[in-house]
């Protein structure tokens, strides 16, 4: 079949306009393959270190937002993975190492360390144990190492676990008398204080009660705490360790299997206190010597 020179200049020139074209789908390809190594949403110059870059004066970035059910059964989530979670206990929840970790404020001690501080209900508290060394104006609290010399004290006075703050204090911070708890310079730092037995009981209420508010608050799994740890979820996040005490006679016992929280609450002689042990999942609500050395979680005012 004979092409006329009309039909030939057609289909050169279709041609040559598709070759054009697949010029062009392959310069778009390259370019948006290279900008895919550098992405900006709101802004033309993303920053060179990241691969995207969201810029805005107006508008905020909105992770995946999900219930803690839907979160836990995400296949073999990467190191790192950020998702909201919107039930209770409701915020931002991170992976890392195995497990999910929620992602919350700190506050500073007066000796510069820092600690996260978990919202339960309407209630502000510190994840971690109490750790500071200085009264809230300043002043040194005596470190008593010696039994005889803690076993006589009226004042206030903190140690570590077994006095070996190498192996315990990092993890379970110190154990205080209770005249550290009552002096009135204060033990808590600035905007915060020790909990009353009235505010315990908030907490415990809202969490379903004494007889299962322990298991709520305890760290779960057999890594530090001695099995069977029963009961324990750490639902609220308030992740309670087994520091054990020290007895208003100096010794210490109680490490791995139970721990105890000072109340700011007197009774009588005595003073109350919150006890957890690994062969429960309540809370246990009692009074003792103001000699025993125990933990102490803050509050926010």
């Amino acid at each position: 079949m004979k092409i006329s020179y009309k039909e030939n200049t057609i289909f050169t020139k279709n041609k040559s306009t598709m070759k054009k074209v697949f010029v062009m789908i392959g310069f778009s390809f390259f370019s948006v393959f290279g900008m895919a190594q550098n992405v900006g949403v709101g802004t033309i110059t993303p920053n060179a270190s990241a691969v995207l870059d969201v810029s805005s004066t107006s508008q905020g970035f909105l992770p995946p937002r999900m219930t803690a059910a839907q979160r836990s059964a995400i296949f073999f989530p990467a190191n790192g993975l950020l998702v909201y979670q919107t039930d209770y206990p409701s915020g931002f929840y991170y992976f890392n190492g195995g497990i999910w970790t929620m992602l919350s404020e700190t506050t500073s001690y007066p000796n510069g360390t820092a600690t996260p501080v978990l919202t339960i209900c309407c209630q502000s508290w510190m994840t971690k144990n109490l750790n500071v060394d200085r009264y809230r104006n300043g002043d040194i609290i005596p470190k008593i190492t010696d039994p005889t010399t803690w076993a006589a004290l009226t004042t206030g006075a903190y140690c570590y676990y077994n006095n070996d703050s190498t192996t315990y204090a990092e993890t379970y911070g110190k154990l205080y008398n209770w005249y550290a708890v009552n002096d009135p310079r204060g033990l808590a730092p600035e905007g915060w204080h020790v909990p009353t037995d009235f505010e315990w009981i908030t907490m415990e209420n809202c969490l379903g009660g004494a007889s299962v508010a322990g298991g709520a608050i305890k760290e779960t799994g057999t890594t530090r705490w001695l099995a069977p740890n029963t009961g324990a979820t750490n639902t609220s996040g308030f992740t309670a360790l087994p520091g054990g005490y020290r007895v208003n006679n100096g010794t210490f016992g109680g490490i791995t299997n139970d721990v105890s929280f000072w109340i700011a609450t007197e009774s009588g002689s005595a003073a109350m206190y919150r006890f957890l042990t690994t062969n429960g999942a309540n809370i246990i609500r009692g009074t003792n010597s103001k000699r025993y050395g125990y933990s102490v979680r803050c509050l926010r005012n």
